[in-house]
């Protein structure tokens, strides 16, 4: 993503929030890398765009998928089930997060299902 492109209003509260957050040169709202003896506003909390090469290359990372929407990587994948939207480093997965944990118990019912049928016959 070049520094130009605009965030939308989402991408830009996820962005504040993780800067927020997790930027160890975001201290009060204000920059130390450019503090020069005046405070200075965090250039990403003011812009709605990425402007802080720190930010982009140490800190988007933590969030995978904002990382994954903003730098265009091909790690984004369409849960199966609901459709939205997940990041994901492996090949096989098919379901979000939390369709995961939901598909995976109603599977372990249908296989305990078919095991206690066969058991009783």
């Amino acid at each position: 993503m070049s520094a130009g492109k605009r965030l939308t209003p989402p991408q830009s509260r996820k962005v504040n929030a993780l800067v927020k957050r997790e930027c160890c040169n975001c201290i009060d709202g204000n920059c130390i890398l450019l503090d020069d003896g005046e405070e200075c506003v965090c250039p990403q909390l003011i812009s709605c765009s990425l402007l802080c090469k720190w930010f982009r290359m140490a800190v988007l990372p933590a969030d995978t998928l904002l990382y994954a929407e903003l730098m265009n990587t091909e790690d984004k994948k369409r849960c199966t089930e609901c459709g939205a939207l997940f990041a994901s480093s492996s090949n096989n997965v098919k379901y979000c997060p939390d369709c995961r944990k939901r598909i995976t118990r109603r599977q372990a019912a249908e296989r305990m299902r078919k095991r206690r049928a066969l058991v009783t016959r």
